[in-house]
Order: C-alpha cells, then structure tokens, then sequence
C-alpha cells in the first residue's frame, strides 16, 4: 500500500519547476540549501520576492512563511469583497482606506548585556564634592515631591544623574518587564486594574501574531512633565482599564531608560511622550508598511482623556477585527483539514500496522506448519530406519525375557527379548508396531533427535520403565507385563489435577 499523497505531491512539484529558468532554478537551490524548506514551501516565498534568493531568505527568517503568505492572500481576496455592517452598509473601502497609514512594527530583541563601566579611582576621589552636594539636593527633591505632589518638575531630579543622559544598560527582558511592572505599581499603587505583559517587546509580539490579538504598547519617559498625569488620570482610570479587559488586549510598558525599550520606542519612530501604540496582525497591509505581517494600526501621543483613549483604539479594532476574523476562521479550517490528515494517515498507519501483523501472523504459522510437517516426516523416516535395526527374536530356548506388551490400541503383543537387550531397544520395538515390511529400512535422518511418545509401565505394581541403557534381566527378568501408556494423555491427566 502507498500513501495517497506522496504521488500527487511528486507530480505538482515536477510540473511547477519544468516552467523556470535557469536563473530561477539557482535562487530556488540557494534558498533551499540555506532554509531546508521543501519546494512546495519556497516557490511562494520566491515568487512574491520577485525571485530575488536574499530576499525571501531574509522575509523567511523575519517569519513570513508560505502558511502566513497563503493567510494573507487570502484576506486580500476577501478584502476585495464588500463586507456588509449590521445596518446593512459595504465596510470594505473603509478598510482599504485605513491600512493605508500603516506602519512596520518590527521584531526588536535586545542585545546581549553590557557590563557596566565603572570610574577610575582618581576622577571617583575628584568628583566626591560634587557627589555629596548632588545627594544633598536629591534628598532635598525627593522631600520637596512628596511634600508637594503636584510639582512635576521636580520629578526628574528623582531619577539621577546618570537617568539624564544615558540610558541604563541591557538585562533580560523579562527582568526588565518585571521590573517596570513593579515600579509602576509602586508609583500608581497595587489596584490599577492594569496587567503587563511578563516577558520581552519580541515575545509579546511573537503572542499577538499566534493568537491573532492586538497589542497595546506603551513607551514612559521618566523625565517628561505629562507622563504622570498621563498614567494616573488615562492610563489606569477605569474606563481604560475595562476596555484593555473586554477587549483582551496584550499590554507591554517600558521606560525608554530602559535598553529594550529605547530599541522599541526609535523602531516605532515614538518621538513624543506619552506615546501608545496599537500592533495587530495586518495582512492586508500595503506593500512595505508591515513586519512578519504585524502593523501599528494605531498611535496615541500626547496626553489625551481616556475617552479619547479608547475611542482611537476602538476604531482601530472596529477597522482590523473583521481581518483578523477572517483569518482565524481560515486557521480553523487549515486545523480541522490538517486534523482530517492526520486522521487518515493514523488509519492509513493502523491499516499497514494489521496488515503487517496479519502477514507476519502467516509467515509464523506457515513456517510453523512446515516445521510439523518436516518432523513427522523425520520421524516416520527415524522409525522405518530404527526398525531395521532392531535385532530378530531370540528362540525360546536361551536366556530370554518374555514381555507381554498392551498397545495404545489395545491390542496385546507378546515377544521374546534378549536378556542382555536394553530398554531403548524394547521402546524401539513399540514404536515400530505397525510399520509394513516393505517399508522398513532406509538412511537415518539428519539433524533429528527422536522422542518417544509414550512411556512402558508395568501396573502391579506400578512402575515406569525409561528407554535407557537398563536390560530386561535387570528390570523385566524372567517375564512382564507392560502397558503403553501415551505421554499426551499423562500430560493431559496431571494437568486435570493440578486444576482439582
């Protein structure tokens, strides 16, 4: 049995290449070679490249495959029909219309840590004064802030002196979300209604694109005047809050003092404070405004009320939602096809596994019948050759035994035996019993160990006779009687009573 889909797939693949050329045929073995990627997965990904190798290689590492190319060109196929509102009105021009101002919303991931550079000894001892009239004045601030909240001015001398200028070096990712989240919550108090993302900028993206979600990011500036009241009076007021939530929006933060999250705020051109700005997965974006298929769809600068917080969100969610729905349902249908596969080739799986069980069932019992078959031929061809060989009856007049011997059958023979003759030679005998003369003789058989069936046994009192090297005059000496006595039955008579 063969699969049903490795020759169609063979096929496909062997008519889609007879059409290239040479120099298509080049970029095709170079992006192969590079990603490993089966043709089936390249030629879409070179095509949309213009066959351009560098190219597809690099939108192939940034995350575009032919899965998520085949989910694009499938929302701009839906994208180009008239999708009808509830109120009975075509939204689809609107939604042309606004992925017009999309921008790429890049996958950051932060370097490697950067070990923090300490003063010389001598330039430490010369700055000393002014590091003690600097901590005097910080202490000063800080009881002048919490005296008077409402002096934002101030804040910046909370920061130090090293916060104005640089930013602070690189740690991983989610020590530094952790650490925004913490000290978020312990400027704005534990009850903001607020969750951020636990991990890095790339991560929360990398969530947003599998789950088909948005992503709320959100850059702070420590040092600007508004970002304050932009987090206590927009940021966690409760309409904001419960939208975040009803909307099941990601929300990552981070302080541009931050590495990562100055890496984040020059990607997403954020140059004003408060800055918010909204990432969702926009295949039908144009060409060159989106990142592995992710877009900012929305910005928020300044500071604005959270009515005007939400509304420029909601809008943007209204315009993408119905997208992103699409897409999901195709992703479904990509699953439940997938799953069917999966399905049919687990059966296709078991079906050769019986098969296979079946036939090996066969082969063993036909090499086991041959098996039986050649012994009880051995043995017929054992028992013609050891009848030859058994020695005539002696006459009566000498040193004999004489044995009276029932068969199996019932039928008693009686004959004379040799008082030097051993056992083996009277089991011999027995077993030769019913042989026809003319069938006597012939080689002995190779490789065979013959074992009688059947056990000698006198009845009083009862006693076993092995076919052995023992004489008759040892054991059956001047005359006996013997019963034939199969070993089948005397197996099948001990098992019965090991059952009682």
């Amino acid at each position: 049995m063969s699969s049903p889909s490795s020759a169609s797939s063979s096929g496909s693949s062997d008519l889609s290449l007879s059409h290239l050329t040479e120099a298509q045929r080049q970029s095709l073995r170079q992006f192969t070679d590079i990603t490993a990627q089966p043709i089936s997965q390249a030629l879409p990904l070179l095509e949309r490249s213009q066959w351009n190798a560098e190219l597809a290689i690099s939108r192939f590492f940034d995350g575009e495959t032919a899965e998520s190319l085949a989910e694009a060109l499938q929302a701009e196929e839906y994208a180009r029909v008239p999708v009808t509102s509830a109120a009975g009105h075509p939204t689809s021009p609107v939604s042309r219309r606004a992925t017009s101002g999309l921008t790429p919303a890049p996958r950051i991931v932060p370097q490697r840590d950067v070990t923090a550079r300490r003063s010389p000894l001598l330039i430490s001892i010369l700055l000393f004064p002014f590091s003690l009239v600097w901590r005097i004045a910080h202490g000063a601030a800080q009881l002048l802030y919490l005296l008077f909240p409402f002096l934002p001015r101030f804040r910046s001398l909370q920061r130090g002196p090293a916060a104005s200028t640089t930013a602070k070096r690189s740690i991983n990712p989610r020590d530094t979300a952790a650490r925004f989240a913490r000290s978020f919550e312990e400027e704005y108090g534990p009850s903001t209604g607020l969750t951020f993302f636990e991990g890095g900028y790339a991560q929360a993206l990398d969530l947003a694109k599998k789950d088909l979600r948005f992503l709320l990011v959100v850059m702070q500036s420590d040092e600007h005047d508004e970002t304050a009241s932009f987090n206590r009076h927009t940021l966690t007021s409760q309409e904001v809050t419960t939208f975040l939530k009803t909307h099941n929006l990601i929300l990552w933060g981070g302080s541009v003092q931050e590495s990562e999250a100055f890496q984040v705020a020059t990607a997403l051109n954020c140059t004003k404070f408060p800055f918010a700005a909204l990432i969702t997965h926009a295949p039908n974006a144009p060409e060159g405004t989106s990142s592995q298929g992710m877009s900012v769809v929305a910005r928020i600068v300044g500071t604005v009320t959270p009515a005007q917080f939400t509304a420029k969100l909601q809008t943007a969610i209204n315009t993408h939602t119905p997208a992103l729905d699409r897409i999901r349902a195709t992703r479904a249908a990509q699953e439940a096809d997938r799953a069917i596969r999966d399905q049919s080739q687990r059966a296709y799986d078991a079906s050769l596994q019986r098969d296979r069980a079946r036939k090996e069932a066969e082969e063993a019992a036909r090499r086991a019948a041959a098996l039986v078959a050649e012994t009880a031929a051995k043995r017929e061809q054992w028992r013609r050759w050891r009848a030859s060989t058994i020695p005539a009856e002696p006459p009566a007049d000498g040193a004999v035994a004489r044995l009276s011997i029932r068969t199996i059958a019932g039928d008693r023979v009686v004959r004379r035996f040799a008082r030097e003759t051993p056992m083996e030679v009277v089991y011999a005998f027995v077993d030769s019993l019913g042989i026809d003369a003319d069938d006597v003789g012939g080689e002995k058989p190779q490789a065979y160990q013959h074992q009688y069936g059947f056990r000698l046994v006198s009845v009083m009192p009862r006693e076993e006779f092995l076919p052995d090297a023992t004489t008759v005059g040892e054991v059956l000496w001047p005359s006996g009687n013997l019963i034939v006595e199969s070993l089948d039955d005397h197996e099948e008579e001990e098992g019965e009573e090991e059952e009682q």
